[in-house]
């Protein structure tokens, strides 16, 4: 009986361990963010009000990084999805880019489906004015970030087809 009191409380500690690891306070806007199993995605790592993340993975959902550090949403991106039978880029969903304050380096993250629809119309409006070398340094990532003639694209994935 006491091994069984002992296994259930263990049981227990290891669910409120791994929940905790799932959630973070913002390190920008200071809410609280939980993680959801109805959010499209199984490693949350942003906020879904203000959209800044925090990095907490070296590799996808691993929890691993030690930095912690702040990362701000400077634009948006799709998905690279190959090429369709025609030879032309598929365009894949809505990804979120990312930067570290203290080192600069640049992440892309995926959406999440509680994420705040205004926040990324303003990152895509914000991101416009990004400087031509920060454009470029993005290319030259493999990132090629979302312009204001592909704004009906991103609508098309946030709301459905033709609003």
């Amino acid at each position: 009986m006491i091994q069984k009191s002992k296994n259930k409380i263990r049981k227990i500690y290891i669910q409120k361990e791994s929940q905790q690891e799932k959630e973070f306070d913002c390190l920008n806007c200071g809410e609280i963010v939980f993680y959801s199993p109805f959010i499209g995605t199984a490693h949350r790592n942003h906020c879904p009000f203000c959209l800044w993340s925090k990095h907490v993975d070296l590799k996808t959902g691993d929890r691993k990084a030690k930095c912690l550090e702040a990362m701000k949403p400077i634009g948006l991106t799709f998905k690279q999805e190959g090429l369709n039978k025609y030879g032309l880029k598929r365009r894949g969903e809505l990804m979120i880019i990312h930067q570290r304050l203290k080192c600069g380096k640049i992440s892309i993250n995926r959406l999440a489906g509680d994420d705040d629809e205004k926040m990324i119309l303003q990152i895509l409006e914000k991101s416009q004015n990004l400087p031509k070398e920060k454009i470029k340094e993005l290319k030259k990532q493999g990132i090629e970030i979302i312009t204001s003639g592909q704004k009906q694209e991103v609508l098309n994935q946030l709301f459905g087809e033709k609003l």
